[in-house]
């Protein structure tokens, strides 16, 4: 097999989370973002001995499992969805059959529940970071997703069909206003230039909605002032015709060069740089950067199965590591002795706290810091443990003093199940035995799924 070379085959099976196996004479290739059943046209790029990856150029034939018109105007160039083509049962049957095949490869004896759905299909996202660019180099600009398959260029995604109208409004009408102005964008590779991103939060039960704007600190406009820009972007937001309530509108400085949202100063343009959301009868303040699920109601789904595997808690410690802004914490507190969440990104610790008090729960502890180092220092034992750590999974140095603890049960919650099959190999060689797994699908149309795991100590 080639480098640079071309091919055609069939995709005979997908590996999580969207890299179509094809099998041609010269041996397997991986391709990403095609579907078993497709005929497909791609090249590949990485030669390696037992498996190649090829890049998709042209899918020939469509799989017979694409028999869904596609909802956004959008699917195809954009890189957001995948599975827009396949009706939602199928999709669901797919993740669910990729969640189990990587653990039956790790596991043998254990009881899986299949996947439970969203409750929505369509506008259940609560967050979207959109970015500023073009679509073709030197074209106009662009505010957006990246096209699918690309660094650089940005689709404009005014009728994105993930998130409801609120959202392509508030899209819309920044993209216009700094067309007209002739504002430019923040470019990778230069560094230079001025808009990055546009941040928008909505609240599924309380219609609260957070936007902010992220820009580096080169306004480049002699005709007007950066503050008179965005006061009239401002003004201009607030009198959109909005289904949900503005509540804070926000302009973020972020000159480092990395191509990620973060925040060097953050000013309040207008009302608060929060807003409170409700999950399972519970209230949750969140801030502009603060981690919660992006879909607020299959949340619910995914917390109240979480909450079974966790089952008796009276009278018992729990820890609740990479603990957020706290939502497991205090799902689990009113029901628990004590729980104790630690978590790195301060921002979201100050928020945990304050919805802890919030729902006036007392018996709630938050710890900012690396679970890797801060569990050393707690002085209590926990009686069982949550786990809900970011994409690449634990630190095999933090597993391994989660681990020491020898709780009865663990309840592992992951969003990237190659992550959790590695930490399963770990987590059985010390003494633990997967008991049940289920997966939750909290975004429809992508590849993305939740894993819970039940994990309890072999006697």
């Amino acid at each position: 097999m080639k480098k640079g070379k071309e091919y055609e085959g069939y995709v005979s099976t997908l590996e999580f989370p969207n890299k179509g196996i094809v099998e041609i004479e010269d041996g397997k290739v991986a391709v990403k973002n095609t579907l078993p059943g497709q005929k497909i046209r791609f090249v590949v790029n990485k030669v390696r001995k037992n498996k190649c990856e090829g890049r998709l150029m042209d899918i020939i034939e469509h799989s017979p499992m694409e028999t869904a018109t596609p909802v956004c105007k959008h699917f195809g160039p954009c890189g957001g969805c995948t599975y827009q083509t396949i009706p939602y049962e199928k999709q669901l049957e797919l993740k669910g059959n990729q969640v189990k095949t990587l653990i039956d490869s790790v596991c043998s004896d254990y009881l899986f529940e299949g996947i439970e759905g969203s409750p929505t299909e369509w506008g259940y996202r609560n967050k979207m970071e959109f970015s500023f660019g073009d679509e073709v180099k030197d074209g106009p600009l662009a505010l957006g997703l990246h096209k699918k398959g690309s660094f650089h260029d940005i689709v404009t995604v005014s009728d994105c069909q993930i998130v409801e109208d609120d959202y392509n409004k508030i899209l819309t009408c920044t993209l216009e206003y700094f067309t007209q102005l002739g504002i430019s964008f923040y470019k990778k590779m230069t560094h230079i230039g001025y808009l990055r991103h546009l941040l928008i939060r909505k609240a599924a039960k309380t219609g609260e909605i957070l936007v902010n704007i992220i820009t580096s600190t080169q306004w480049d406009n002699n005709q007007l002032t950066e503050e008179d820009a965005l006061e009239t972007w401002k003004q201009k937001l607030m009198e959109l015709n909005l289904k949900g309530k503005l509540v804070g509108i926000l302009h973020t400085y972020n000159d480092r060069e990395a191509d990620v949202v973060q925040s060097d100063r953050t000013d309040i343009l207008y009302g608060q740089d929060y807003f409170y959301e409700e999950v399972l009868g519970l209230k949750f303040k969140i801030s502009t950067f603060s981690f919660f699920q992006t879909n607020s109601l299959g949340a619910e789904v995914l917390y109240s199965k979480a909450r079974e595997y966790v089952g008796e808690t009276k009278d018992k410690l729990i820890f609740d590591l990479y603990s957020g802004t706290g939502t497991i914490a205090q799902l689990l507190a009113s029901v628990a002795k004590k729980v104790i969440g630690v978590e790195i990104v301060e921002e979201a610790v100050v928020a945990a706290r304050e919805n802890a008090a919030l729902n006036q729960l007392d018996n709630c502890e938050f710890i900012a810091g690396d679970v890797l180092k801060v569990i050393d220092s707690i002085e209590e034992k926990p009686d069982l443990i949550v786990l809900d750590p970011p994409r690449d999974g634990i630190h095999p140095k933090a597993l391994d003093k989660i681990i020491d603890y020898g709780v009865d049960r663990i309840v592992y919650i992951s969003c990237k199940p190659t992550s959790l099959v590695r930490d399963l190999v770990v987590l059985q060689e010390r003494g633990y035995r997967v008991d049940r797994v289920c997966a939750v699908d909290m975004f429809p149309g992508t590849v993305h799924v939740e894993t819970v795991c039940l994990l309890t100590k072999k006697a």
